[in-house]
């Protein structure tokens, strides 16, 4: 199930967030400061980060400077109705879109909808959502791997690499290719902090 992590210190809003996220459907994790969201954000466990900009310890805008400098997991920021300074300045450190506050429940709802979609793995191309390989089998939709019906821990990015590799069979995949495919990020190689997707996956308990 796509899993989302909430950052926002004011907890009367970020339960109300967090109430309207499982009842469309997805996994919620709360933080309330800055420092405890970023190190929730780099273990790349979540699928998408809804990030307030004003929060205690570390604010949003840093947090996101810092989180761009080992993860691509996408961000939806929020802020402040009107403030146009504030926006700039997170897309310019790698906000994936912004939403004001006071803000629409369902436009939000959309938002992330859409910023998932662009996220998955490149499907769209084909029918799959489904792959089955001996005793592997691969859902994209809730983008879990199970190995012999035991479910296997896998990061976001960990299952980008596996589903581009798997549907890609028998064809040779330049590591640039497959750096931008998966990170989202054009580069000439493999950046250090990125080299745990390739490590052997942990069966769950």
């Amino acid at each position: 199930m796509t899993s989302i992590l909430l950052i926002e210190d004011d907890i009367t809003l970020s339960n109300y967030l967090s109430d309207l996220l499982k009842k469309a459907g997805y996994l919620v994790e709360q933080c309330f400061d800055g420092e405890h969201g970023f190190n929730k954000a780099k273990s790349e466990q979540h699928h998408l980060v809804l990030l307030d900009k004003m929060l205690p310890k570390l604010d949003g805008v840093t947090l996101l400077k810092q989180l761009r400098q080992v993860s691509q997991i996408p961000v939806i920021m929020v802020s402040a109705k009107g403030a146009e300074e504030e926006r700039i300045l997170g897309f310019t450190h790698g906000a994936d879109d912004y939403v004001a506050k006071p803000f629409n429940s369902q436009e939000l709802l959309l938002r992330i909808e859409s910023l998932l979609r662009r996220a998955k793995p490149d499907i769209e191309s084909s029918s799959q959502e489904h792959m089955h390989f001996d005793d592997l089998s691969i859902d994209v939709n809730s983008q879990q791997v199970h190995l012999n019906e035991v479910l296997l821990d896998f990061t976001p990015i960990q299952f980008k690499l596996l589903w581009n590799l798997l549907s890609k069979q028998n064809v040779i995949i330049p590591k640039a290719e497959l750096h931008e495919a998966v990170l989202n990020k054009k580069t000439g190689g493999i950046r250090p902090q990125y080299r745990h997707a390739f490590e052997p996956c942990k069966a769950q308990a």
